[in-house]
Order: C-alpha cells, then structure tokens, then sequence
C-alpha cells in the first residue's frame, strides 16, 4: 500500500497541482508530509471537479483500489450528510461535511500566505486535512482550528494525532472565531459565509489576512481575501471561484414554495409582461453573482418539464414577493408574471444590465469592505460600491 501511495497516488496529484500552478514548491514538502488518505474516512461519496453534485458511495471496506483512486483525485470527497443524521448507503439530503478539492486547498493557502511565525485560526477543521497541512508548516502551537460538529472534531483529532499533528482543536461556534489565543496574523475560513463575522476581523491582528469563501443568498460564491488595517476595516479583492458548504449558523431557511402564492392558483394576483432577456442568459456561476450581489434577500430555483422548457422562479426571504419566467428554447420573447411590493424579476434584470453596461466584469475586478458600517461590494475600487436594487429601482 505504501508503494502504490509513493508511486501512483500522492506523485500523481501533486504534479497535477504544480500543473495548475495551485500547489507551489514552498508547499511540496508539506503535501508529501502530510497525506490526504490519513484524514479521509473510510465511507466517502466523491464530487466532480466543477459543481457541487456527488457521486455513489465508495467504501475503503468493499473497494480500496477505488477508494484510494478517489482520495487522489482533485475532487471533493464528501464525508458527512444532513449533520450526520443521514447513515446509509445513498445519498443524503444536504452535504454537510467534506474533504475539500486539494486545488482549492491549496490555492486558498497560496492567497493565506503564512510565513514563519504566523500564528493562524482556522474555521471549519472538517476532516482536519488543511489544519495538518497548516501545522506541519507553521507548528501546532501557532494553529487553531475551530469546528461547531463535535463528531466531526472528535474525529479531525484522530486523524491529526494519526499523523504525528497537534494544533489546537476547538468545538465551538466559528462566527465567534477563538478570542482565547488571538490576535492572529492569518484567517482562513473552509465553509462559505454570506456575511463576514466582525470577530475574525476583530481577532486579526493590523496588516493581518483573512481568506474565505463569500457568497451571495442569490447564488454565485468567490474566494475573498482581506487585509485588516489599522483602523479595524478590513478590504480585498475576490481571487477565485468556489463552492462550499455554508457556515452552519448562516444556512439560509427556505420558506415552502406554496407560500408564496398563498393558496391561490397560479398566476394569483400577479401581473404579466414579457421580456427580451433569456432566462438562460442569467444561470452562470458569475451572473448568479452579480445579480446577487444587488437583488438582496431573494434566491431562485428552476422548475424543468420534459420538453426542455423551464420555469425560473425568484422568490424573496420574506414570501411577499415572487416572479416566475418561462423559458422556451428558440424564442425572442420570453412571459412574465410578478406578484408582491418587490419586483423581482425588474429587479434581476436590472442588475444583469448593469453587468452588461459595465463590460461584463469578472470576479477579478469585484471586491468587499467590512467596516463598523457593514459590507460593500465593489467594482475595480472601494469608491464605487454596487447598486442594491429594491423594487425595481436603486437604494
């Protein structure tokens, strides 16, 4: 097993990664030290390299080969289902907990930027691959890994002690951060907020970094990374794409969809136009986004009938508001029906205009400040924050 390690598994994916520029050579040394198949488990259900979709069960019991196959794939391993309330075979409802894209792990490592000395915190010690990878680097003294699941913790700690690892493993509620060994110099977050915690910021020492994923309740997530400056405001660019799991005190609660229409047949009091933007045109990862990005507090699902038409849905958190968009292949013109004080699907489509109008800005030129204030987005410089639309309009 050692020889087929050596030879065909870590070989193999670290060159993948100095392939893609992800892994660097100041980070060679520790990817050899430390194995990714001493923190995965022996029940795994793999992702695919872009999307957020499992595959079927893999069980290290029934199948090594193909266990150890997936553990050196540059993919999401998930590890956890439904907060671990799921114990089957299939496939859960909601991933809760993984083992992370090594690309991802070590790009998001390459934006942390740890030097000698740092002391770090991270957020979401998950299977505690990243918190090793941390530790062999820096040393456990200066790691502090906080995660909210206990059994999850419980077995990070396992695998870190397996491996000879010691940093300091917390069960606590990661927006609280760890005040207990702060300041750090570095943060970094492996589950997605919509809303940075003002502890991190807090806890981050002046000129510190923090890196997380950050995404919208519309949909769309970046990599952010934020320097913290003196005066306590931290600011940075988005860097890279990412989909993960959310925080889990900020997982958003979907109302149920009949209660938007509130008993009343389709389409109940809504009003009807039409619109020459396709709702295809608006499904990417960056347009999810930029959308997002303006038409706060609302999110969408799509409704797929066998003829390849679709309905997209908009609904807003409170259930007043809802907008529905038929799409037909071919057509110009596409109906839609709006019900509620926001108009939503105006509110969308002049958000993706704006897109347009500013030449189609990718994630690169977005950024965030978080201050005593709140968050801002911004396009190219702090000084220019994004609209945020309300009934169709700006506020």
């Amino acid at each position: 097993m050692n020889t087929r390690a050596e030879e065909a598994g870590p070989s193999g994916l670290a060159s993948a990664l100095m392939e893609t520029g992800a892994l660097t050579p100041d980070w060679l040394g520790t990817f050899k030290a430390v194995p990714r198949e001493l923190f995965v488990p022996d029940r795994i259900w793999p992702g695919i390299a872009d999307g957020t979709r499992q595959t079927t069960l893999v069980d290290r019991a029934e199948d090594p080969d193909s266990w150890f196959k997936v553990v050196y794939s540059d993919i999401p391993l998930t590890t956890q289902w439904d907060d671990g309330r799921h114990t089957g075979d299939g496939l859960g409802t909601t991933p809760t907990s993984s083992s992370s894209m090594p690309r991802m792990v070590f790009s998001m490592l390459a934006d942390l930027d740890v030097q000698e000395g740092h002391r770090t915190l991270e957020i979401g010690t998950g299977t505690g691959w990243n918190a090793g990878l941390l530790s062999h680097r820096l040393g456990g003294a200066n790691v502090v890994s906080v995660e909210y699941d206990e059994a999850v913790a419980e077995g990070a700690e396992e695998n870190l002690r397996r491996a000879g690892l010691s940093p300091l493993v917390i069960v606590a509620d990661g927006r609280s951060g760890h005040v207990g060994t702060a300041p750090y110099d570095r943060v970094i977050a492996t589950c997605s907020v919509g809303e940075m915690p003002r502890s991190w910021i807090e806890q981050t020492r002046p000129g510190g970094v923090i890196v997380a994923p950050w995404g919208t309740e519309y949909g769309g997530e970046y990599i952010v990374r934020l320097t913290v400056g003196e005066d306590g405001t931290a600011n940075g660019p988005f860097t890279r794409s990412s989909a993960f799991m959310r925080l889990r005190q900020q997982r958003a609660e979907r109302p149920p969809f009949d209660a938007y229409l509130k008993g009343q047949e389709w389409p109940a009091d809504g009003t009807r136009s039409t619109t020459a933007l396709s709702p295809a045109d608006i499904g990417g990862w960056l347009e999810q986004f930029v959308i997002g990005l303006q038409v706060r507090g609302a999110f969408w699902r799509a409704e797929r009938y066998d003829d390849g038409t679709y309905t997209l849905w908009t609904y807003s958190a409170d259930t007043q508001s809802w907008a529905s968009a038929d799409y037909v292949p071919g057509r110009r013109k596409y109906e839609v029906v709006q019900s509620g004080p926001r108009k939503l699907w105006a509110e969308t489509e002049a958000a993706y205009r704006w897109w347009l109008g500013n030449g189609r800005p990718g994630f690169e030129r977005f950024g965030l400040t978080v201050d005593a204030h709140g968050e801002r987005v911004w396009l190219d410089s702090p000084g220019a924050p994004l609209p945020v639309r309300r009934l169709g309009g700006d506020t």
